[in-house]
């Protein structure tokens, strides 16, 4: 089982090195279900956010193993809502590199809150993931199935994040996982420098 997490976690920072313009598919046709799965894995900064959101959940334990990805989903959820009926952020590419580094330093810092002061957190920032995933979507696209299908890949995501920081063993989980966070922190600062 150890060796599948690890697996999954290196073929999600492989594909987190695609570059981001390539999940961007405004006016596919017929895009849906596997078009939106495949927009989040695509797109480095929604990768490493949402592996990181899973890694920092699996740092906190108990509740939060579900809580935090399922309040990160939900909001993301809402964020795609408010993006199709209109509503306008004004920094969402600024939000979702915050993610990057916000999360990114939790998982670093190996930093412990409250399962409802975590799930805020990654929620607020989900709201961003969300807005611009709904901006995304291509036109010819049944948002519906499109949104079923980052849903699904946000899940997986998160699922590897917690794979990977669960099953990794004794030292070398405490120092892989918190590694990780730096370099999620790292990709924000390379962004925010773009």
């Amino acid at each position: 089982m150890r060796q599948i997490a690890l697996g999954l976690g290196i073929s999600a920072l492989f594909l987190g090195t695609i570059g981001a313009a390539e999940a961007h598919t405004f006016g596919a046709q017929g895009a849906g279900l596997s078009q939106g799965f495949a927009h989040p894995l695509l797109g480095p900064d929604h990768l490493l956010a949402m592996i990181a959101v899973g890694a920092w959940a699996a740092q906190l334990g108990g509740r939060a193993l579900w809580a935090v990805p399922a309040a990160f989903i939900a909001m993301m959820a809402t964020g795609t809502g408010l993006a199709l009926s209109g509503a306008s952020f004004p920094v969402v590419e600024l939000g979702v590199v915050g993610s990057l580094l916000v999360v990114g330093a939790l998982v670093a810092a190996a930093v412990r809150l409250p399962v409802a002061v975590g799930g805020a957190l990654v929620g607020f920032f989900a709201l961003f993931h969300g807005h611009a995933h709904g901006t995304e979507i291509p036109e010819a696209a049944s948002a519906l199935l499109y949104g079923l299908g980052f849903v699904a890949a946000t899940a997986l995501l998160h699922g590897i994040g917690l794979a990977a920081a669960l099953y990794l063993e004794g030292s070398m989980r405490v120092w892989a996982v918190r590694a990780g966070g730096a370099g999620v922190m790292a990709a924000g600062l390379a962004m925010l420098a773009l």
